[in-house]
């Protein structure tokens, strides 16, 4: 299937200029989208096969829909291009794909640093996919190992179990979609050993292809409900529902807790404390009930953050064992 969406307000024809595009707010006033900025927490990695951005400036993402099987390109200019059994589903999604539904002014900056950034970054808005079981399994990889280890896990699973992403001609080479929650659920223990993912990530994410249809429900609930409809799966805890429901749901308020650096990130941005924990960490982002997540996000994109003591994580390999 192929179509079109132009996420612009009737009163307001301007043409996009340097990767933004107009798109709808709730108050009906245009406000320049940077793809970048909003799609990006979507991509799991530079060689993630189910994103890929072009040097036109364009963004295209393979989806398992509740149609099947879907590709959308959404260009700099902010059309849009959908194919595949879900295409539609996907063209449908796309305002909130683009964060229409996201209402940064209700964002009240109260620290400088944060002010600066949002000013800076007035093109970022925060996504909403739709998809829970997208955002969760590579979540769920990304538990307690690096994010190089994840992002390859995520890679060699799709790859090896999804398919090639529909789309025309001119479609990445490469692009794939993720598998479906049956292919989840049948792969082998010995295939999680071979992508480097251990027993118990392997089985929180079989447990959870086995629900799907009742995880998928938590897309259209409150955010607070929706984690704690993740989090009665064994193996997914407040860090993966966090991070799980800020993509599916454009939750503005889901701050993630118990990641090992964002403690300190915040708390040496908003208060020179670079020992912060979880608890440090809400108290100093208490100002911004409501609209946490955003806070902390707009934190990480002012690269402000502590000087490294330790070295990094070494990388781990349950592969030869």
């Amino acid at each position: 299937m192929a179509g079109r969406f132009v996420p612009r307000t009737p009163s307001t024809p301007t043409t996009a200029r340097g990767g933004h595009a107009p798109v709808p707010t709730p108050g009906n006033t245009p406000l320049d989208l940077d793809l970048g900025l909003t799609l990006g927490p979507l991509r799991r990695g530079p060689a993630d096969p189910t994103f890929r951005a072009t040097a036109d400036g364009s963004v295209w993402r393979a989806s398992r829909t509740p149609d099947g099987a879907g590709t959308i390109r959404v260009r700099a200019d902010g059309q849009a291009e959908a194919w595949g059994p879900g295409g539609g589903w996907l063209m449908a999604r796309l305002p909130a794909l683009l964060g229409a539904e996201d209402d940064p002014a209700a964002f009240v900056p109260r620290h400088k640093l944060l002010a600066l950034t949002h000013r800076a970054r007035r093109g970022l808005r925060l996504t909403r996919t739709g998809l829970v079981l997208e955002a969760l399994i590579p979540s769920v990889l990304e538990q307690k190992v690096t994010t190089d280890e994840a992002y390859r896990s995520w890679r060699l699973l799709v790859r090896k179990y999804g398919e090639p992403a529909p789309g025309p001609g001119g479609a990445p080479d490469g692009l794939y979609v993720m598998p479906d929650a049956r292919t989840w659920a049948m792969i082998p223990s010995w295939e999680w050993h071979r992508a480097n993912v251990d027993g118990k990530r392997a089985a929180a994410i079989v447990r959870a292809a086995r629900v799907a249809p009742r995880l998928e429900e938590a897309a259209h609930m409150p955010p607070a409900e929706a984690r704690k409809r993740l989090e009665l799966i064994p193996g997914i805890g407040p860090w993966t529902s966090a991070e799980t429901i800020q993509r599916s749901n454009g939750a503005p308020d889901e701050v993630t807790t118990g990641d090992l650096h964002l403690p300190g990130i915040v708390g040496w941005a908003l208060a020179g404390d670079r020992s912060a924990d979880d608890a440090a960490m809400l108290e100093l982002l208490a100002p911004y009930a409501g609209q946490r997540h955003r806070a902390a996000r707009l934190i990480l994109l002012s690269g402000r953050v502590p000087p490294r003591r330790a070295p990094r994580m070494t990388p781990g390999n349950i592969t030869s064992l």
